[in-house]
């Protein structure tokens, strides 16, 4: 018996197929790739093993025979990578029992627009490691918990601000005026996830005091910051609370995003590293984040609150 895709998966095939699929609409191709990878897993472990000792096939088993090796495998599950070839995924599909047409055909569809270029392709060259795939699930997401202890959360920055941060980096890091500007350029395309008229992004932030009063640019360009973020907190879809230095309460060291999608994708979180950002999907870690971001959720005042403490440290940008 050839195997069936879930129930969710055949409901967005049909609503596709129809037209009025309007999730899939704008799902990017990180989405996307994740998507067929967390299939593709699936499929592998369900199916019946030639030898009927049960299910389930180990990669290497997977593989033999197609023209797919077991690393190119492996990033493809995880969602780092899309399949080169079409004709690599039907070799999948064949090995997997997968027959149903519609379900083949589903599936083809996604690798298909997993092969898309998203926005942020032309800047991976000035991106550390990890980022643009960050980037490019963090438009796609329902919602964002993020905590951000020491500057101001990337989609929340004014382009002033931005090129502060960089320049001000710039002599340390070694970098050139053109990394600058793409990465200002970055920063300014990412915020369209919160900006945009259909379907934002929900985001729930939590800065720490120090990621507000860190001044880059100097008093014009920390006010026009102020500003920026007190707008944004406006917005039926975002919340922003901040914790003060003088809080005796939990705080995280490191800063961090929680992605939450449309099911059946799982929550992610993204970390930055020392050398460029980290994401995964392991239970462990997404329940770790969750119980830090609960924690300071709970002890920072309540986004009343954030109108306020900014209107107070932009006076004081006047002494």
């Amino acid at each position: 018996m050839g195997s069936q895709l879930p129930g969710s998966y055949v409901r967005l095939a049909s609503l596709a197929a129809k037209g009025t699929d309007t999730v899939a609409a704008k799902t990017g191709p990180t989405i996307r790739r994740m998507q067929l990878g967390q299939e593709l897993r699936r499929l592998r472990e369900q199916v019946e093993r030639e030898d009927g000792t049960g299910r389930g096939l180990t990669r290497i088993q997977a593989v033999r025979g197609t023209s797919v090796s077991e690393s190119t495998l492996h990033r493809v599950e995880k969602g780092l990578t899309s399949l080169p070839k079409v004709q690599d995924l039907k070799e999948l599909l064949d090995r997997y029992g997968v027959t149903d047409p519609d379900d083949v055909d589903f599936l083809l569809d996604i690798h298909k627009n997993s092969l898309n270029r998203g926005w942020w392709s032309p800047y991976r060259a000035f991106m550390p490691s990890g980022f643009s795939m960050s980037v490019g699930l963090e438009g796609d997401a329902k919602v964002l918990r993020i905590y951000q202890p020491s500057v101001m959360f990337g989609l929340f920055q004014t382009e002033a601000y931005a090129r502060a941060m960089f320049e001000s980096a710039k002599p340390v890091d070694e970098r050139n005026t053109e990394f600058v500007e793409r990465n200002v350029e970055i920063r300014m395309r990412r915020r369209g996830a919160i900006t945009r008229s259909e379907r934002p992004v929900e985001v729930h932030a939590i800065l720490d005091e120090a990621a507000v009063r860190h001044v880059y640019g100097g008093p014009d360009v920390m006010r026009e910051q102020y500003e920026h973020l007190a707008e944004l907190a406006k917005l039926e879809h975002v919340t922003v609370q901040i914790l003060p230095f003088a809080e005796p309460v939990y705080r995280a060291t490191e800063n961090f995003t929680l992605m939450e999608f449309e099911p059946p994708l799982p929550t992610l979180v993204s970390v930055d590293t020392h050398d460029g950002v980290s994401v995964t999907d392991k239970d462990t870690e997404i329940w770790r984040h969750a119980r830090r971001f609960d924690a300071m959720r709970a002890g920072a005042p309540g986004p009343r609150e954030t109108q306020r403490f900014l209107e107070r440290v932009a006076r004081e940008l006047e002494d």
